[in-house]
């Protein structure tokens, strides 16, 4: 039995050796090609599958491992077909699919040595689909729940540090697509919508990146209300938070002089003539 792995990119090449391998170590769609049935050794018909992955021909080898399963459905083997079959639909960017295997394979097998894998890789079939922060984010948070429900199912597994830094990607995403949001209320004028969006950022996505802007933002859009004690208060946790922060240089401008510097985004309230006392 060949388990000899070589000629992928360095991260996918390691993933597919994580999966095979450990696979090996357990045993001892429509544009895809229609398989004609010939009863063969099961053996023969994983290595070819493993052969054919290897070759870098992952929409074939999707089908071989499904006939692994097809041919002998009680066989070890099967079990192990499942999840390659999976991770060949990965590698051919049929997201879908391999999101249907995965869930199929960890319905059946809950108890599989390789069921932590099976959430990571589910969970980068919705990650590499992310979009940009102007589109819907339902694959972005299909993404963080995903690697959060590995992560709390199975703290020791390998695959666990990277689903967490991926975890915090996607929440700095989702703060990302608030702040735009909040952002556009703002340049409209609708200060209490704006003020919900940068409170959810604040409040639900405390650890990113878009802590700080949402701080300010919220100090602008409580002056422009003329709720100057809250914008005040804003301010001051801004500064105690980030106090080398730009966004506490212009929030303390405007605290002080009335007016904005303006340094990170360029949509002070001074440049959108919406600075009142």
């Amino acid at each position: 039995m060949k388990f000899a792995f070589g000629g992928l990119g360095p991260l996918r090449a390691k993933s597919l050796a994580l999966v095979a391998g450990a696979l090996a170590l357990t045993a001892c769609s429509s544009d895809e090609p229609k398989l004609e049935y010939v009863e063969r050794p099961v053996e023969e018909l994983y290595n070819e599958a493993v052969d054919t992955a290897l070759e870098g021909d992952y929409k074939k080898a999707a089908p071989l491992f499904d006939e692994v399963e097809r041919q002998h459905p009680y066989s070890v083997w099967a079990t192990q077909a499942q999840l390659m079959a999976a991770y060949s639909q990965y590698q051919s960017n049929k997201y879908d699919e391999a999101i249907g295997a995965l869930d199929r394979f960890i319905q059946l097998n809950p108890s599989n040595a390789n069921v932590d894998y099976a959430y990571y890789l589910k969970g980068l079939c919705y990650y590499e689909q992310i979009v940009d922060v102007g589109r819907d984010q339902k694959l972005t948070r299909n993404a963080m729940e995903t690697l959060q429900e590995l992560v709390q199912r199975f703290p020791g597994s390998k695959y666990s540090r990277d689903a967490l830094l991926k975890i915090d990607l996607t929440r700095n995403h989702l703060a990302g697509k608030e702040m735009e949001i909040g952002r556009f209320y703002l340049r409209q004028g609708q200060y209490l919508a704006a003020i919900n969006r940068f409170k959810r950022v604040v409040e639900n996505y405390d650890t990113t990146d878009q802590v700080p802007e949402a701080l300010h933002r919220l100090t602008e859009a409580y002056a422009a209300l003329g709720l100057h004690e809250q914008a005040e208060r804003t301010a001051a946790v801004l500064g105690h938070n980030y106090p080398g922060s730009e966004w506490y240089q212009d929030s303390y401008a405007l605290m002080t002089t009335g007016a904005n510097r303006g340094t990170g985004s360029g949509e002070g309230l001074l440049g959108l003539g919406l600075w009142v006392f």
